[in-house]
């Protein structure tokens, strides 16, 4: 059972959902410490005050802050706990908006919120059967550790998920980074979305969407730790300069298909056809046509996608 996180109330008009907040999400990276290499002693990181110039315990320090040069202003856990705000022990849904106009550069770590008790349990299945029946994620404010924050509420199987989000002007403008401008083909568009489907799939499990991070690090210390010669890690592929666009696109769509088992061929993308000149020439046709064969010779072949 995951670990409550902080315990409160959704509040929707007047509507209270009384819940807990525990993390959606688990981290299994290595963790390392820091050692001294001499004699692998472990190097901790001690609290010290400077004026005192002594270690002093975690009972013993507190928050503070310094609103001066040396003037400093404690404020306690139990101070931040009951700040004046309507926010601090509620999720206060304040608007409902549709998934697709929520920016997803805006949103954070995710929490499952969870029913207290029995009865909360309606008031919790009402709000979920209306956020998924209107297709549409609730945006909240609430206090945590010190500060007021931005949420979506969003529906994730029978669950209402929070999500942190980032106030609007906490995000980064973009302009200053993007490249000069350039002309991009049609025929190199098209070129990108076949690329695009053939990579395409339904889900993001499998052996593609595993942390071959973690798994390397492992053997590193399996190796070590059995004094066995380190296993040998493949050189990655080092991309290539791009001299021609649609050639890349082209290989990129047969080496796509061929990893997932299908006809690695495939035709030109969107490349013109060039016709000889005297091959035109040989076959143009007498002054006199008739108008089907006029129609005929006019219409152009179909380019398959």
């Amino acid at each position: 059972m995951p670990r409550t996180i902080w315990s409160g109330a959704i509040s929707f008009g007047l509507v209270t959902v009384p819940c807990h907040v525990q993390s959606a999400t688990e981290n299994h990276s290595i963790q390392f410490h820091q050692y001294h290499l001499e004699d692998m002693g472990r190097i901790r990181t001690r609290k010290v005050c400077e004026l005192e110039d002594r270690e002093v315990s975690s009972a013993e320090i507190g928050k503070g802050y310094e609103y001066a040069k040396g003037q400093v202003v404690a404020i306690s856990d139990e101070e931040l706990r009951d700040l004046p705000l309507p926010t601090a022990k509620a999720i206060e849904i304040d608007a409902f908006v549709a998934a697709d106009d929520i920016d997803p550069i805006r949103i954070g770590e995710g929490y499952y919120l969870s029913p207290d008790g029995q009865v909360a349990a309606k008031p919790y299945k009402l709000l979920r059967e209306a956020l998924a029946r209107s297709s549409k994620v609730a945006i909240a404010k609430y206090a945590w550790s010190g500060r007021e924050r931005l949420g979506m509420l969003r529906v994730r199987g029978d669950a209402i998920v929070l999500h942190a989000m980032h106030w609007p002007d906490e995000i980064r403008d973009p302009s200053e980074l993007l490249p000069p401008p350039v002309d991009v083909s049609e025929e190199e568009i098209k070129g990108a979305l076949a690329l695009m489907e053939s990579m395409s799939r339904d889900d993001l499990e499998g052996d593609d969407f595993k942390d071959t991070y973690t798994e390397a690090m492992e053997k590193i210390i399996e190796a070590k730790r059995e004094e066995k010669p380190l296993p040998e890690m493949p050189e990655p592929e080092q991309p290539g300069r791009v001299l021609d666009l649609m050639a890349a696109l082209e290989e990129s769509v047969s080496k796509a298909k061929a990893s997932r088992g299908e006809d690695a061929d495939v035709h030109e993308l969107a490349k013109p056809k060039k016709t000889s000149t005297k091959a035109t020439t040989a076959k143009k046709q007498p002054a006199k046509k008739t108008a089907a064969a006029k129609k005929t010779s006019a219409r152009k072949p179909r380019r398959s996608a």
